[in-house]
């Protein structure tokens, strides 16, 4: 990690992220990693530097083009790009464009390299707040947008897992890890974010949201329009969920207005289904009744879910030497969560503390319900031993003897 570059961002927005591998500042040491020209399409070049703004100014036809930076700087110097690898020093001309890039500063130089290093799908989110000096925004703004941008990530991400309207904990685990190729980047001045999602990697989740996003601004403008949020209900089979509905939130409050845009990778073209040049979804502080309406209604609207749970107890409470009691289990298998807390009666009870003492994991079905999050099981019945070999049995008598507060509280209860 170069930790010139914007360390806390990389802090901020984890999990599921590492920062722009591009984003040393030229300097003496050297200027930034430069992709190899002997593998960079120029036609990708040439797609990448039109989508940030450079400017096609000619060149010789058949031969190179050439591209001026964009804003107040289109002044500055030029690229040159081969049309094709057929032109003869193709390979040279790629390469001197590449270090010019690297050493550029212009802020989007650094996007074109990244987006050639790793082909990557962008997202890119602007939030419209007030400016501070010289054009910035304020340290607040700036954690807002990327917290805001990390909860939309995580929720394509676990849209992508199963389509519902809230997840709780349910694949939390998975959909982070899922999230760990993207690269991040802030735009000058922190009103701006883009993440760069890798196309073998994070294609499912950027193609997830970009039908999520539009879905969910159509059916917030059918709310406004008729009244009826039955529009909602549909857009879970596009992705829209309670989770997406809080980042949308986290995003536009306290804000004049948010949009987001896709872009798909040039060198891994258009994914079935989507439009090759999407317009920015925007969402407003108009939007924000429908949105909290929507997501109250899929917390409460969200059915629990029949499971056979296989997991380890890793803590036992009751009331009294006797009587029934509640067992908290770290989950193994049967559900995408991490940890469960099942109420039992005493013959229950007493045989999950027998497993616990065999080093045993136990099994047991029940319903896993959405109130809390899915963290409780609820109806539980057979609840049995689960053999396993000596080493596994070992490993997990070492790890339970690790948990100190194996016995838990009154006021553990919401662990």
């Amino acid at each position: 990690m170069h930790r010139p570059f914007d360390e806390h961002l990389h802090q901020s927005f984890q999990p599921g992220s590492r920062p722009h591998p591009t984003t040393d500042p030229p300097g003496p040491l050297g200027a930034p990693a430069e992709p190899d020209p002997a593998r960079i399409d120029p036609a990708v070049l040439g797609a990448l530097l039109d989508r940030h703004g450079w400017r096609r100014r000619g060149g010789a036809a058949g031969r190179y083009t050439r591209w001026t930076p964009p804003g107040p700087t289109a002044g500055g110097p030029s690229l040159l790009v081969p049309e094709s690898r057929a032109f003869p020093d193709y390979e040279d001309l790629l390469g001197e464009a590449l270090t010019a890039l690297a050493c550029s500063a212009v802020p989007s130089a650094r996007d074109v390299l990244v987006g050639l290093t790793v082909p990557s799908d962008e997202i890119r989110w602007w939030r419209d707040v007030p400016q501070g000096v010289s054009g910035t925004a304020s340290w607040t703004a700036q954690e807002q947008l990327r917290s805001a941008a990390r909860q939309m990530l995580l929720a394509g991400a676990l849209a992508v897992r199963e389509r519902a309207g809230y997840y709780g904990v349910r694949h939390r685990r998975q959909a982070q890890a899922s999230l760990g190729g993207v690269l991040v980047g802030p735009a000058p001045g922190g009103r701006t974010l883009t993440a760069f999602l890798p196309v073998r990697s994070g294609r499912a989740v950027a193609v997830r949201l970009a039908h999520a996003l539009q879905a969910a601004r159509e059916a917030i403008d059918y709310q406004r329009a008729a009244g009826g949020m039955e529009a909602f209900d549909t857009a879970i089979r596009a992705g829209v969920s309670r989770e997406l509905t809080e980042a949308l939130i986290a995003l536009v409050r306290g804000s004049e207005g948010a949009r987001i845009a896709l872009a798909w990778s040039p060198a891994a073209g258009v994914p079935q289904g989507c439009a090759a040049r999407m317009e920015p979804v925007e969402f407003s502080a108009g939007d924000l009744p429908a949105l909290r309406q929507a997501g109250a209604r899929y917390l409460q609207d969200e059915p629990s879910v029949p499971v056979r749970i296989t997991g380890t107890v890793v803590r036992l409470r009751r009331s009294g030497p006797r009587g029934s009691g509640t067992v908290r289990l770290r989950v193994l298998a049967g559900a995408e969560v991490p940890h469960v807390r099942v109420a039992l009666d005493e013959e229950a009870y007493r045989t999950a503390g027998q497993a616990h003492l065999m080093g045993l994991p136990i099994r047991v079905v029940g319903r896993l319900e959405s109130r809390g999050g899915f963290r409780r099981l609820t109806g539980a019945a057979g609840v049995t031993p689960v053999p396993v070999d000596d080493a596994e049995r070992d490993r997990l008598m070492k790890s339970l003897q690790e948990n100190l507060d194996f016995f838990g509280e009154a006021g553990d209860e919401e662990d």
